[in-house]
């Protein structure tokens, strides 16, 4: 039997890039959910809870809201490939 291609279906998704110094920002993406662990000092790391567990998120990592409104990280170079901006 031979396998069947899928196309992913095109969904909008909130995101915001970590830079090491934008909590407000980042607060924001998370209002309401609370699976982010904002680090209280330089080195503690930013961590998410997400549905497989927590994850690190490195400076320059985006942080994505999902369609079920989880949270997840994502490199920037999946991220550039992946989403392009759209205007609201």
């Amino acid at each position: 039997m031979m396998t069947k291609k899928y196309r992913k279906k095109p969904v909008v998704i909130e995101a915001v890039k970590w830079t090491g110094d934008n909590d407000q920002k980042v607060a924001q993406i998370d209002e309401g959910i609370g699976a982010l662990n904002l680090p209280l000092g330089l080195d503690r790391p930013l961590t998410i809870f997400t549905l497989e567990g927590e994850m690190r998120v490195d400076e320059g990592d985006y942080i994505i809201k999902g369609v079920r409104t989880e949270l997840y990280p994502c490199k920037p170079d999946i991220f550039e490939e992946t989403y392009e901006e759209v205007s609201e």
